[in-house]
């Protein structure tokens, strides 16, 4: 099997526009970091994210446990087919990297990759907030991306270094296999409702502490 590749590194600060599409009640003026532009050579990854790369709401976006946003190329090929969009081209879901070779289905909640320079573990899901849906003019598009699975992972950054595109995705470790990107979106989503399960994967300790308190029912629904 080949190994996992980065195709490209997308990176992009907040800014505000002015939407007139009214495909939604919210106020035309929004801010956000969602466009990322692809760069080329190494970029440094530090512990909350690329050189040059920004989050408008620091809430629900950013900060360690969300570093980077990964997302797998061959989800490309059917968001072009499904939304009438050939023109979508890599970071157009707001991710920092776009990989081959991986998806929600192989990739696992702890997960350790060395890049380049630099090692990372997985530590959530993406869920999509509105904003991706403005950006592209479909209000539902968010809940189509959760119904799909489609979403990405962000990880958190162990050891800082410069990363670039064409670089292999090594997998170190994989200390919990059970737990996989779609599986973790399915327990989100309640499409799996066992309470035992859920119990259990709120435990697990790579998992964001935002995640946790959600899954656990401890915190607020609201997580990116």
């Amino acid at each position: 099997m080949t190994e996992p590749f980065i195709i490209s590194i997308q990176v992009g600060q907040p800014r505000t526009m002015l939407d007139t599409s009214g495909i939604d009640r919210l106020d035309p003026e929004w801010t956000s970091g969602i466009f990322k532009e692809p760069i080329d050579g190494p970029v440094h990854l530090g512990s909350t994210g690329l050189e040059g790369d920004g989050q408008a709401d620091l809430t629900v976006h950013g900060g360690p446990h969300q570093a980077v946003l990964f997302y797998s190329s061959s989800h490309y090929p059917d968001w072009r087919s499904e939304l009438g969009l050939g023109d979508l081209a890599n970071g157009a879901f707001g991710e920092n990297v776009t990989v081959r070779g991986q998806s929600e289905a192989t990739v696992c909640i702890g997960d350790r990759y060395q890049i380049g320079g630099a090692l990372v573990e997985v530590s959530q899901p993406r869920r999509p907030c509105w904003k991706v849906g403005r950006r592209h003019g479909i209000a539902d598009l968010p809940q189509r991306i959760q119904r799909t699975g489609r979403g990405g992972w962000y990880v958190r950054v162990l050891r800082e270094g410069a990363i670039q595109a064409g670089q292999p995705i090594a997998l170190i470790d994989r200390p919990h296999p059970e737990w996989t990107v779609a599986r973790a979106n399915d327990i989100m989503m309640g499409r799996e409702r066992d309470h035992d399960l859920r119990m259990a994967f709120a435990a697990c300790p790579a998992l964001s502490p935002r995640w946790k308190n959600v899954i656990s029912g401890s915190g607020p629904d609201r997580v990116s």
